[in-house]
């Protein structure tokens, strides 16, 4: 762990094993923290947060600055490493950590624009809003893209002027702890940016539950976001919440084939399938459903899947056994009811290169009954169901009758429909002709039951900050 500038070991001196997920063999171990090393972590925090809020924003901003610059030169080192925990392939790994500079970038960007406000109101005098930083924050991130979700909470927090707290996902500590050690050596002062590995239950929890936190960012299971939730309105702890979700993409009769099909491709098996905002339902209008689907099944048979490490792999391994176990179970199940047809996959993949991971075949799967789970839950991996629609509206409320809302996407040229969908789809994010894709300078978040508040966008930082008002009455001041 890496406590107010220094590694340490837990307190109670376990360990947590990290494994490859495409070849079985343990790569590294880390400490196995809990409730003391949370404390250890807080109270460093607490002790560099004076220095680290004098600062002004633009100083600030420029550690981020130079965090970016140094992670620029070093992904050719640290995504094999993010590779070899994740799973992914070392293009995605790459892609993921330049994901994470653009991110740093657009902080340091915008950090010297951030400022209060001030109006003259006739009848009430003078009026200011000043924005202070909340003290120290926590923060809690998955697996699937620990790299990037990091940084879209360390960088506003960092630059409102908070210290922070943060615990990576059991299996992928490596990279977190890696990059902690760069911003350290871009000059953050120690104590600013604390890590502690260790299990939810172990070192999650505690740091939700401790009264110096006075916000809790965290991303993953609705069930985990639920608890969240309970454990932090206990001392009014600020929370914000992105839960994941089952996204739709609705392709409509006049949209581009060719431009949707890769479109999906990418959207559902992009980092195995594992990322919130996938694709993870298909709608495609009746009258281009053959055509549409027989060129997806050409090019979801034709993904390769292998260790992230080979080249020209397209798809790695599920990141954990109970993911695979998990997927396993699912398709299996689809197929024993009869809930679906499966065109392509379906099936753990064999053969000695497959023999220790968590493999399992890109699937794709039409005639998909309403009830199957493929569309009412969140489906973490390689798996994408289709169904056919007769027009816009029924795609609309098909895609609506979720109990998630975190993104969606709509593939037209026609403004009408553009429009319709963007107003009547249930979600936080709307794409028009792509998916997946979220840059740091929009909002992004959930509707229903993913989640609450928003990240990215200029006012996380707003998230990350107390606001006051000042009321100044008319007159001469004395």
């Amino acid at each position: 762990m890496q406590i107010g500038g220094e590694w340490t070991e837990a307190a109670g001196g376990a360990w947590v094993q990290v494994t490859n997920p495409a070849t079985g063999e343990r790569i590294d171990h880390v400490p196995a923290g809990d409730r003391r090393d949370v404390d250890a972590a807080v109270t460093a925090a607490e002790s560099a947060f004076p220095g680290w809020e004098r600062r002004s924003y633009g100083e600030r901003g420029m550690v981020l600055g130079r965090c970016a610059r140094l992670l620029r030169e070093r992904i050719p080192a640290l995504a094999p490493v993010l590779t070899r925990e994740q799973g992914k392939p070392l293009a995605e790994a790459t892609g993921e950590l330049m994901g994470l500079a653009h991110v740093l970038e657009h902080y340091h960007s915008i950090a010297g624009s951030v400022s209060g406000e001030y109006r003259n109101l006739r009848l009430y005098g003078s009026a200011m809003v000043t924005h202070t930083p909340l003290g120290v924050v926590g923060a809690i991130i998955p697996w699937n893209m620990p790299a990037l979700l990091m940084g879209w909470k360390v960088g506003p927090a960092l630059v409102a002027g908070n210290t922070m707290v943060l615990k990576p996902a059991t299996s992928t500590p490596l990279t977190t702890l890696a990059l902690a050690g760069l911003f350290e050596e871009a000059g953050l002062p120690p104590g600013v940016l604390n890590v502690v590995t260790g299990s939810g239950h172990a070192a999650g929890e505690p740091l939700v539950l401790h009264p110096t936190v006075k916000k809790v960012s965290f991303t993953g299971q609705v069930e985990t976001g639920r608890r969240i939730a309970e454990l932090a309105a206990r001392d009014f702890t600020r929370t914000t919440l992105e839960l994941g979700g089952c996204d739709p993409m609705i392709v409509c009769d006049d949209a581009d084939i060719g431009t949707a099909v890769a479109g999906a491709v990418r959207g559902r098996f992009f980092n195995c399938g594992q990322v919130c905002t996938a694709v993870k339902r298909l709608y495609v209008f009746e009258s281009i459903a053959e055509h549409f689907e027989t060129q997806l099944a050409a090019r979801v048979a034709g993904l390769r899947v292998g260790n992230g490490m080979d080249h020209g792999v397209d798809m790695g391994p599920l990141n954990n056994a109970e993911q695979h176990r998990a997927i396993t179970a699912l398709v299996d199940g689809v197929q024993e009811r009869g809930e679906g047809t499966v065109v392509v996959g379906g099936a753990v993949l064999e053969g000695e290169e497959f023999a220790r991971g968590n493999f399992y075949a890109p699937t794709l799967v039409t005639e998909v009954a309403a009830e199957s789970p493929l569309l009412r839950e969140e489906v973490f991996g390689p798996v994408l169901p289709v169904v056919r629609v007769e027009n816009l509206d029924d795609a609309i409320a098909q895609a609506n009758a979720s109990r998630y809302g975190l993104g969606a996407s709509i593939w037209t040229h026609d403004i009408r429909r553009i429009t319709t969908a963007c107003e009547q789809l249930q979600a936080g994010i709307v794409w028009v002709n792509q998916h997946l894709r979220i840059p740091p300078e929009v909002p992004f978040g959930g509707t229903k039951e993913s989640g609450i508040g928003r990240e990215n966008g200029y006012g996380s930082i707003d998230d990350y900050s107390n606001i006051k008002s000042i009321l100044i009455a008319p007159g001469k001041a004395r």
